[in-house]
């Protein structure tokens, strides 16, 4: 990898070498370096552009790191990721994308997450979205993440995109059986004319399956986000979704979250709020020292931690 790639894996996997154990790298469409543990099987698919992950029963303290990165302006690519998740497993799969586009063309990544896990396992699942260059070519990003959570399996998910992604639609769809948990927390800045929209929408089939869905994010100049959560509870269930945003400048935000119970016994919750910072916080910060934009930045750093 080049400095430039070395930078971006940095940024979206905190790597700052090739990691221990489970990995696969893809930089540019092709793969800069792979490795499978005893436990842990990557193996390239044949049909499409991808990999297929497998995680034996029972395997605990591992991690996999599958980070993607591009720094080829005019370069677009599909990529399918599978991951077949085994019984009583405990592991962190790191994800996540880095785009550096210093020319006038448009960059474009795509990616399908499809999780298979099974019984009694729990997964920490990291994803981070990060763009940079100098260039006037967009940086797109599209991941859509679905998820089949067995019996009594916990799943929590971050999702990242702090900097740099002028066009994302993100896409996020689980469904959850009998004792199964599903934790998301959504952190997302956008500035300048970006777009970002979210979807999440959870199934919760099984009886005593729960899900939290939190959004922190942050608008800015001209930019526009939609945040959207879909709940069904299908079962005796519980689901709560929130979405908690700071608009500045000129941007837009639309927060539209839903939620169906067909059970009788499903207790669902949603939440949405949209403002402004409060002139008393940035005062305070005033006070101490710093200038009106010092203390936005620090409200707005604090919020998105």
């Amino acid at each position: 990898m080049d400095s430039i790639q070395k930078e971006l894996l940095e940024a979206v996997a905190g790597l700052h070498e090739v990691p221990q154990g489970a990995y696969n790298i893809r930089a540019n469409g092709v793969s800069a370096g792979r490795n499978s543990t005893e436990h842990i099987q990557i193996t390239p698919k044949t049909d499409v552009q991808g990999i297929d992950i497998r995680i034996a029963d029972g395997t605990t303290h591992e991690s996999v790191h599958i980070p993607v990165l591009l720094s080829q302006t005019g370069m677009e690519e599909m990529v399918y990721n599978d991951f077949y998740i085994g019984d009583n497993c405990d592991v962190l799969i790191v994800a996540g994308c880095g785009i550096h586009n210093a020319g006038d063309q448009r960059t474009r990544h795509d990616g399908i997450h499809r999780f298979f896990i099974g019984k009694n396992s729990r997964i920490r699942y990291v994803e981070k979205h990060y763009g940079q260059g100098e260039g006037t070519g967009e940086r797109v990003m599209n991941p859509q993440t679905e998820v089949e959570l067995g019996e009594g399996s916990e799943m929590e998910m971050e999702t990242v995109q702090i900097r740099g992604v002028d066009s994302t639609e993100r896409s996020t769809k689980a469904k959850l059986a009998d004792g199964a948990k599903l934790t998301v927390t959504e952190r997302l800045m956008t500035h300048g004319k970006q777009r970002a929209e979210s979807l999440f929408e959870v199934d919760l089939d099984g009886t005593d399956s729960s899900t939290s869905i939190v959004s922190r994010s942050v608008a800015r100049d001209d930019s526009y986000q939609m945040f959207r959560s879909v709940i069904h509870g299908n079962a005796r269930c519980s689901g709560h979704s929130e979405c908690d945003s700071i608009i500045m400048d000129n941007a837009k935000i639309s927060a539209v979250p839903e939620i169906t119970a067909n059970h009788t016994d499903a207790a669902l919750i949603h939440e949405a709020a949209i403002g402004k910072i409060a002139g008393d916080q940035i005062i305070k910060l005033m006070t101490l020292g710093l200038t009106e934009q010092e203390a936005e930045e620090e409200i707005v750093n604090g919020f998105l931690k």
